[in-house]
């Protein structure tokens, strides 16, 4: 069904406002917060990875208190159990059946702070939740409302205590996104707002969950031509065939590249996906997901300078290819 223009007003407004809200407390990181309110549009997870002190949790939780939804946050530790993050069949001795216990897996945004710091296991309860939407407890399925949203921060340069994401949850992240440190000028901005008085106290909410569960209708809705998903194949399965690439995109990689691509160009008062909306989310959707050969890695190449070069080599639709 054809977007209308009235629909796309309608979206550009909320989207502006969550993000602009965001903004209010994480200051001079509007490409972060874009990606990241991108990803809740396009039905998507995230991780943000970054040095500690740089507001990645934040983050999360500015995007929380500008939803009026429900929120939930994990501080995941070694000790950990999967049934902490999932919930639990409890007996009820009045009525002698078992009762189940939701755990704050059920949540439309669920932070998970430091998620590389609990166990393999644990780690693995979210598999089903990021993927289906769903948790199974005891044979028991139990449905999670909509919408969802994981977003999980870890720091990359702390390795002492720390269980690396396996390749199997890293590909059910939509993207990856770094903060980095704030230009000059944003964090003397940073310190004059925050010096006295955290912004984050008086954020309030911007739209509703149901807000947000017809953004994303309107998002699926947004045209991809033919010719541009013939270039998202091409793209992937560039990574799949370069011969500095051990494991390449995976077809779910294609999937979020497309979905996150139609919440970008509405976004931007489009009813339609184009190349530079592809080009503009490569790198965060693809980046935690390609395995470099370990002479790639020998020799300094990196993920997003293969990128990089994927995307200036790989034609572009409407345009001849590159010689």
């Amino acid at each position: 069904m054809p977007v209308t223009p009235e629909e796309l007003t309608w979206f550009g407004d909320r989207y502006q406002a969550i993000a602009g809200n965001i903004e209010r407390v994480i200051q001079g990181k509007r490409h972060s917060v874009e990606l990241v309110v991108t990803s809740l549009v396009a039905e998507g997870h995230v991780l943000i990875e970054d040095v500690p002190g740089v507001g990645k949790t934040l983050l999360a939780k500015s995007l929380a208190r500008s939803i009026d939804c429900s929120f939930q946050r994990i501080q995941f530790t070694p000790d950990l159990l999967p049934s902490d993050v999932t919930g639990v069949s409890v007996w009820n001795r009045e009525s002698g059946t078992f009762t189940f216990r939701a755990g704050p897996v059920f949540a439309n945004v669920l932070l998970g702070d430091e998620i590389n710091r609990a166990s393999p296991k644990t780690q693995a309860a979210l598999l089903e939740a990021m993927e289906e939407r769903q948790v199974t407890v005891d044979g028991e399925t139990h449905i999670l409302d909509a919408p969802f949203i994981v977003i999980a921060t870890q720091n990359p340069i702390e390795h002492e205590g720390t269980y690396p994401l396996p390749e199997a949850q890293l590909d059910r992240f939509m993207m990856r996104v770094t903060m980095g440190y704030p230009e000059r000028e944003k964090e003397l901005e940073m310190l004059q707002t925050h010096g006295e008085h955290s912004s984050f106290v008086d954020l309030k909410p911007v739209v509703h969950a149901e807000d947000v569960i017809r953004m994303s209708s309107i998002a699926r809705d947004i045209h991809v031509a033919d010719v541009l998903r013939t270039y998202l194949i091409d793209i992937a399965e560039a990574t799949r065939t370069h011969p500095d690439i051990l494991l390449g995109a995976s077809p779910r990689a294609t999937l979020f590249l497309q979905r996150s691509a139609r919440a970008l160009a509405a976004a931007h008062g489009r009813d339609f996906a184009s190349p530079d909306d592809v080009k503009s989310i490569l790198i965060p959707v693809l980046n935690h997901r390609l395995i470099l050969r370990p002479e790639a890695q020998m020799r300094g190449t990196t993920v997003r300078d293969l990128l990089e070069q994927i995307s200036a080599s790989t034609p572009v639709p409407g345009t001849r290819a590159p010689r």
